[in-house]
């Protein structure tokens, strides 16, 4: 197994399919419980540059793949197909983001692995879903960012379309698939039964817009790009101070009146354009300007002191090396520590979730392509000879 020390999801076992991001982020916090999750990774030699993810020793590959154990099996042979089968008769779950027409092909889709394991949890994330006009074409972070709306409303008004700096649309896929997966597994335990999950990268990108589909779904207001300014309310954004740049959150009239007092500005309270918060908004580069000659007058730190004693939130803009400088995020212990047996110590990113009693751990690093294969293969009631064999014809 691959805990010293159980966790909240000890006993569950999850056969894990899925490659690129979206299906290991969905895996990578029930790993981190404690589950028993078992990466079927293609063999060496079968790959054909299939296999994304940047480097095996890399931070990107060790961030999501850790507190798994890998198990290589060429799906294209009988044999493989029939081993991956005995292990998800005993599964909980199965998470994969093949193309519906390849599981199908395979005939590892839920339809046919329900009939092997009823209670099994089935959990796919596609680009686009299971069915409808696009659901066999290829989905990536970058297609599911634009056709989600998020590349309209991000950036500069009038600088065009701009692609968020991190993979919104594969991390939130993957987030609502671990939901799903665990309100299915609450559900099973008064049905008996398991059930298909299915995600999609369009619809987490589009559930991801929350307040801004929401507008358009409701007032049809098509929101627009607002730079680093808030949609709705201000003053609420990035401002230049006499050393960089700080965020300041004001919102509502209690707020605006201390921001004032605390920037000296009172007279600001008694401008009519300012008056109250729709007011500010619709005169909002003017306000902007006003606020930004006052505080270029003093560094950031007097400000975020400044400000936060008088109860107007103020927060630095970190790059992400002072990101893991601040105090708090030390406090906190967000960046942990796991022994790779190559690379030594590494240090990874945990979960942003602390439980009381059963906290998540990292207990292992990423594992080699195969490494417990034969482990694995013997948990399952293969014998050494049988698993030589599988070898030898590339099955494992």
């Amino acid at each position: 197994m691959n805990s010293l020390i159980k966790g909240a999801l000890d006993g569950l076992t999850v056969i894990d399919l899925s490659r690129v991001r979206a299906g290991p982020s969905a895996v990578r916090p029930l790993a981190d419980w404690g589950a028993n999750v078992i990466k079927i990774e293609t063999p060496l030699g079968y790959a054909k540059g299939e296999d994304f993810g940047g480097s095996r020793h890399g931070s990107d590959f060790q961030n999501l793949q850790r507190n798994k154990r890998s198990l290589t099996l060429n799906l294209k042979s009988s044999d493989g197909i029939d081993i991956l089968k005995r292990l998800i008769k005993d599964a909980d779950v199965v998470v994969e983001n093949f193309r519906p027409d390849v599981k199908t092909k395979l005939a590892i889709d839920y339809v046919s692995m329900e009939k092997i394991n009823p209670r099994l949890i089935y959990a796919s994330i596609s680009g686009f879903g299971q069915s409808g006009p696009y659901s066999s074409l290829p989905g990536f972070d970058q297609i599911a960012q634009g056709m989600g709306g998020l590349m309209s409303v991000t950036g500069i008004q009038g600088q065009g379309p701009v692609r968020a700096g991190i993979p919104v649309a594969d991390l939130s896929a993957g987030l609502y698939c671990a939901l799903g997966i665990m309100i299915a597994l609450f559900e099973r335990q008064k049905s008996g039964k398991g059930q298909w999950v299915s995600v999609s990268l369009l619809e987490a990108q589009i559930a991801m817009l929350d307040f801004q589909a929401a507008r358009y779904l409701m007032e049809k207001e098509v929101a627009g790009q607002a730079g680093n300014d808030h949609p709705t309310m201000t003053p609420m954004g990035a401002f230049k101070t006499a050393d960089g740049y700080i965020n300041i959150a004001s919102a509502g009239d209690a707020m605006w009146k201390r921001l004032c007092k605390a920037l000296n500005v009172e007279k600001l309270m008694k401008d009519s354009d300012f008056k109250d918060d729709n007011s500010r908004v619709k005169n909002r580069d003017k306000l902007n300007k006003l606020l930004t000659k006052t505080l270029t007058k003093e560094n950031s730190e007097v400000w975020i002191k400044k400000l936060n004693i008088a109860g107007v939130p103020c927060g630095p803009i970190y790059s992400i090396d002072q990101v893991f400088s601040d105090p708090q995020v030390k406090h906190v212990g967000i960046a942990q520590t796991v022994n790779h047996k190559k690379l030594g110590n590494i240090n990874l990113v945990g979960q942003p979730v602390t439980l009381s009693r059963t906290p998540s751990r990292l207990n292992t690093a990423a594992p080699e392509k195969g490494e417990h294969a034969d482990e694995i293969l013997k948990e399952y009631g293969y014998d050494s000879e049988t698993i030589a064999k599988f070898k030898k014809e590339g099955t494992v």
